[in-house]
């Protein structure tokens, strides 16, 4: 219910309606948008997290600028880092999400600038008496609350640059596991090629030594069927290899993925694998999913704080009114109209900021516990891969090699026949091909780790999505 209290003083100046322009006018000239829009905050996150930085101008420079900076860089065989750089850079998912700062500024800007006044003017005519009145109207409550609401947005904004950083940060890292990811089905396909290759010069040797009456019916079908197997994993070799091309080709935002030139061979295995350390105490520092927690907490704190100022008075407009009558001199003064806690005291609302605010709070604390865990899942992960990947490198495929040195050696003196120098060849295959899934499990284990520490994974970040938007709740209401 809306009551409006018009007081008209005679003797009354201008002075109200001065004053309430240049209250107006001084709190909204402190919404201005920043120069960066939040990119370089994205930029600074993203770097100490992952080394590369958002370039600023990446935004505005021209589509045809930014390819031929790409392609320049493609130039050469792709490293990782490279990888990273290109993603960051010419990713359109990353692009459109940056885009969200300009939204959350605009908002912050908006938040710090009171309403439009509304004017109103009405003629009543009673026979030869003619009555004018004319309103300025101000939303009053809007300039008391104003400092609440722009703390809201401005948390608002800090926290969507976080956001956007995490997802850079997130996009590196998958960038990361599709690189190697490429590299290592590309390095088995080539590898099978050339099993296919003796599997096929194997079988061709079978079909003649059985002709010749040299080999059994069962021995030429081993060989054969022997062949027709490695050209099987050729085929899905291949395949995966063209998967985790394409995969990496989208993270890159390229159109084609032939351009892409990958190195022959997963990089080798660092000396010694890194100490887990501090690397708990750091992830509670350094993941933006804490900090996006911490920031969620503030804003509910806020739009509680928000809610409890406004109380039951959700309307309140101040204004100046002048009204004129027939015969009579011009009256002005100003008018106040409120709204009435007759059916709605604000109880619900101020319920509902204390909930969102317990919410935040327990989401917060469930995330830092969260946090530790995954450090030690994904430190788990990182030392056993690096002991496996050791493990084929220095003791299984050596062996390998050293059976098959044997066999060869004893196969050239005679001593064995070439049905045992193919078994042995055949056995190979599983240790190789078994050597470089542990490698690759290595650089992508790694890669879990440092998004453990630093990131927080796509789905904590998602978390924050599917909460209630508790400030510009409370605002609406």
């Amino acid at each position: 219910m809306m009551l409006r209290l018009p007081i008209l003083l005679p003797g009354m100046r201008h002075g109200m309606l001065f004053l309430l322009a240049a209250s107006c006018l001084a709190f909204s000239g402190c919404a201005n948008f920043s120069p960066d829009g939040g990119l370089d905050a994205v930029s600074s996150l993203t770097q100490a997290r992952t080394g590369h930085a958002i370039q600023r101008d990446d935004l505005a420079e021209p589509v045809t600028h930014t390819q031929a900076t790409v392609s320049q860089m493609l130039i050469q065989p792709l490293d990782v880092d490279s990888a990273v750089k290109i993603a960051l850079r010419n990713n359109q998912g990353l692009q459109a999400a940056l885009a969200n700062l300009g939204v959350a500024e605009a908002d912050l800007v908006q938040a710090g600038r009171i309403k439009n006044p509304g004017f109103s003017f009405g003629r009543m005519r009673n026979g030869d008496e003619i009555e004018i009145e004319r309103s300025i109207m101000f939303d009053l409550l809007g300039l008391l609350t104003m400092p609440i609401r722009r703390g809201i947005e401005k948390n608002r904004f800090e926290q969507t640059v976080v956001q956007t950083a995490a997802q850079a940060v997130q996009l590196a890292a998958d960038t990361r596991r599709a690189y190697f990811n490429a590299i290592a089905a590309q390095q088995s396909a080539q590898y099978l090629v050339q099993v296919q290759s003796a599997a096929e010069a194997g079988a061709e040797l079978g079909q003649r030594m059985a002709k010749a009456g040299n080999w059994s019916q069962l021995d030429q079908a081993r060989e054969q069927v022997f062949y027709a197997d490695a050209t099987a994993q050729v085929l899905r070799a291949q395949h995966h290899a063209s998967t985790t091309r394409e995969q990496l080709t989208r993270l890159l935002g390229l159109a084609n993925g032939n351009e892409i030139k990958l190195p022959d061979r997963l990089p080798d295995l660092p000396k010694s694998p890194a100490d887990i350390g501090q690397l708990e105490a750091q992830a509670i520092t350094q993941r933006l999913d804490i900090q996006l927690a911490k920031y969620d907490v503030a804003a509910t704190a806020r739009a509680l704080g928000l809610s409890q100022a406004s109380g039951f008075i959700n309307v309140l407009d101040a204004g100046y009114v002048n009204q004129s009558n027939s015969g009579k001199a011009r009256a002005n003064g100003y008018e106040v109209s409120l709204e009435l806690p007759i059916f709605d005291w604000g109880r619900a609302r101020n319920a509902k900021a204390k909930a969102l605010y317990t919410q935040a709070l327990h989401h917060s604390a469930d995330i830092a516990l969260r946090a530790g865990s995954d450090v030690r899942e994904a430190y788990s992960a990182y030392h056993t891969s690096y002991q496996l990947a050791r493990h084929y490198r220095d003791e299984v495929v050596p062996l390998r090699k050293t059976i098959s040195d044997e066999v060869l050696l004893r196969y050239n003196g005679m001593l064995t026949g070439v049905f045992e120098l193919l078994a042995d060849a055949r056995e190979q295959i599983h240790s190789v091909n078994a050597a470089i899934e542990a490698q690759r499990d290595f650089w992508i284990a790694d890669t879990g780790l440092r998004n453990a520490v630093n990131g927080g994974g796509t789905d904590r970040i998602d978390d924050f999505a599917s909460l209630p938007a508790s400030s510009s709740a409370q605002q609406e209401n």
